[in-house]
């Protein structure tokens, strides 16, 4: 779905609450398992480890990776919406905030409940801005736009993705652990209860074949 067609209707309010409040809480979360630092979901395993060679805060590495990301789509022929657009910026600046914020975590028995609340908040945040159906996030939408033209798998295309973002990340630097490995087996059932909590009813003029924009597929980390 575009940015230019996103449907005006009574809630899109709410769609649009949910969006940036979703994206700004994925940030968060995302902050928070840098905390923890037992472990990072897969592309900000990358983002962390591009910010050890580079200098460059998590944060920004992350908007240069999603424009980067977005740019791929232009062969395979993904359109973009406002959610799209919005993950490239908002999740960066948030993650950069809440790191800016949060003290340093050392104590294992604090690292071990920060990492674990970390993760169910992220499927929080996914579940607000999938459901509020603004189009998925650069990278969840390189996936399955690769799966479309491809016709392979999503779960193959997405396991391949991840696993290359994963060893990039950890070669140059990255924090891979038990944060990776519980975040990868629980982020799809805490995303699919948290989007049916977070549900926004479709608007009228658009099927929710469109406005949804496949939210099943879209339930990847970023």
């Amino acid at each position: 779905m575009s940015a230019s067609s996103t449907p005006p209707g009574p809630g899109l309010t709410r769609r649009l609450l949910q969006l940036y409040v979703g994206l700004a809480l994925y940030g968060a979360s995302s902050a928070l398992l840098v905390k923890a630092g037992l472990g990072l979901e897969p592309w900000n395993v990358l983002h962390q480890g591009l910010a050890e060679l580079t200098g460059l805060s998590i944060g920004v590495v992350s908007i240069i990776v999603g424009a980067l990301v977005l740019l791929l789509w232009i062969p395979i022929k993904q359109r973009p919406g406002l959610g799209t657009v919005s993950n490239v910026f908002v999740v960066g600046i948030a993650m950069d905030g809440a790191l800016a914020v949060v003290p340093d975590v050392h104590a294992l028995g604090i690292r071990i409940p920060l990492m674990a609340a970390a993760i169910v908040l992220n499927g929080v945040a996914t579940g607000l801005y999938i459901a509020a159906s603004f189009g998925p996030g650069p990278r969840d939408g390189l996936m399955t736009g690769l799966h479309r033209r491809t016709g392979r798998s999503l779960r193959l295309v997405r396991t391949t993705i991840e696993i290359a973002v994963v060893v990039t990340g950890f070669v140059l630097g990255g924090t891979i652990g038990v944060g990776t490995v519980l975040y990868a087996v629980a982020i799809g059932p805490l995303a699919q209860v948290f989007l049916k909590v977070f549900a926004a009813p479709a608007p009228p003029e658009a099927p929710a074949s469109v406005a949804g924009a496949s939210p099943e597929g879209a339930i990847l980390p970023r």
